[in-house]
């Protein structure tokens, strides 16, 4: 199971029931030291055989003691049978606010995915917060690290990945929140043209992009705040900076973004809103889509989405007053939190998919699914749940307590669903024929529940109400 890569040759092993894997593989050397905040360099050779049996380290963050500036790795997955053709691959980034998160996640791992699938499996680190996602040219740095650590990845998948039976021609792209906006935004980098074939965006908050002024006084304000220099400071400090930073922007500022990718002019030549809108992005076929409550679980977890009356003040302070008042007319009855949930996820997909379907396929889902548990708790189908459905966990430890009060043979029916039109849309492009495009007359959106159906409009009253919004 040696095989040969960029690099050198790396071994894998069994996982599961005819599967195989190969963890911690680097696709690029991370910059060290005072040239830490520079674009990824080649990967560095190694002699003999790596053992690739452990995922890297993640990217360093908070509440984490395994983490290291040394991340840029990926993990393959793939079937152990033959095949007489090379597979469809499917690349998938993680989630976390590009803060937080790591490929290594139980959600990721991706074996329910591959071996139901016939698929090969990617999975990525890339730098997060102040290393990653900061527009440090001022001080003499490069801008959009963790996008450029990702276009990387996917060159190293372009270059190496039928060593492993997969097909660099049919490559889709896949992502969870920040890996959704990865989807949404390597759509609109002209660099990343030709690296994949189509994109998978769950919950995106596509409009996570700040123009270079924004982006350049977030990094004067970081490194205010830091109050040491920029290549010396410990990671440590970093994550740490990086994390009040974004809290105190989420109050200051809300809806505002810190991290996040940066139209810098070079990379990344204008916001993917825009792009989306002017019909400039990439026309590969794009499937995304936004769960039914995303807001319920941030007050939760990671506070910071614009969900409390003092936040939506301020939020829609220079907001066009006809536009304000209609908006606070439409979440009078539906509330603050489901505000924030649409204003970061719902409008902007909706407008992604509008602008995008007219000049290539597009696919908008809902998804409506809540196990017993979830609805008890009062989150519902919030931000993440359809993870559960994509990557088939229903059966693991995780799955049995989501469902552990009712809601197990539902899961494994909205499972099914789920992994269907997935798996037919990473091998030709297109969801199964039950599931029409998008369009901006039709706006049919594939509605996923314990019984799936295509409804057309389904939020028209939230899509309505942002109208004129920014």
């Amino acid at each position: 199971m040696a095989i040969g890569v960029t690099g050198g040759r790396v071994r894998g092993h069994r996982v599961g029931a005819g599967l195989l894997a190969w963890r911690g593989i680097p696709y690029a050397a991370p910059p060290v030291g005072a040239l830490r905040l520079r674009a990824p360099e080649p990967v560095r050779p190694w002699s003999g055989v790596r053992e690739a049996i452990a995922f890297g380290n993640p990217a360093p963050q908070r509440k984490r003691r395994d983490t290291s500036e040394d991340c840029l790795t990926l993990n393959v997955l793939t079937p152990s049978g033959p095949t007489r053709k090379p597979r469809p691959v499917v690349v998938f980034f993680h989630g976390g606010a590009y803060l937080t998160g790591t490929s290594a996640g139980p959600l990721y791992r991706g074996e329910q995915l591959v071996g139901r699938g016939d698929v090969v499996y990617v999975s990525v680190n890339y730098r997060l917060g102040a290393l990653g996602y900061l527009d440090f040219r001022e001080q003499g740095f490069d801008a959009n690290l963790g996008l450029r650590d990702q276009i990387a990845a996917l060159e190293w998948v372009r270059d190496n990945i039928s060593a492993f039976g997969g097909d660099p021609d049919n490559v889709t792209i896949m992502g969870q929140s920040a890996g959704g906006n990865a989807v949404t935004t390597l759509l609109c980098v002209p660099a990343a043209r030709g690296l994949f074939a189509r994109g998978i965006a769950e919950s995106p908050p596509v409009a996570s992009a700040n123009d270079s002024g924004t982006a350049q006084a977030w990094a004067r304000r970081f490194v205010t705040e830091l109050g040491t220099d920029l290549g010396s400071a410990p990671a440590e400090s970093l994550v740490q900076t990086a994390h009040t930073m974004a809290m105190r922007a989420a109050d200051e500022f809300p809806g505002s973004r810190p991290f996040a990718p940066v139209v810098d002019g070079e990379l990344l030549p204008e916001t993917p809103l825009d792009a989306f809108a002017n019909g400039t992005a990439n026309p590969v076929p794009l499937l995304l889509g936004t769960n039914a409550q995303e807001g319920r679980l941030f007050p939760l977890v990671l506070d910071i989405a614009p969900s409390n009356p003092a936040r939506i003040r301020k939020l829609l302070a220079g907001t066009d007053p006809e536009v304000s008042a209609r908006i606070r007319a439409a979440y009078r009855s539906r509330g603050s939190v489901a505000f924030g949930g649409d204003v970061l996820f719902l409008d902007p997909a909706l407008r992604c998919a509008e602008g995008h379907s007219v000049t290539a396929p597009t696919y908008f889902y809902r998804y409506d699914f809540a196990p017993r548990l979830l609805e008890l708790a009062r989150i519902g189908a919030t931000h993440g749940t359809e993870l559960l459905a994509v990557f088939g966990i229903g059966d693991t430890a995780l799955g049995r307590a989501t469902t552990a009060l009712g809601g197990r043979r539902a899961l494994r029916a909205v499972t099914e669903t789920v992994q269907r039109h997935w798996f037919s849309f990473a091998r030709g492009g297109a969801p199964e024929a039950d599931w029409p495009r998008y369009t901006p007359t039709e706006r049919s959106t594939y509605v996923i529940d314990e019984r799936s159906r295509v409804v057309a409009d389904p939020d028209a009253a939230q899509r309505e109400a942002f109208v004129g919004y920014r």
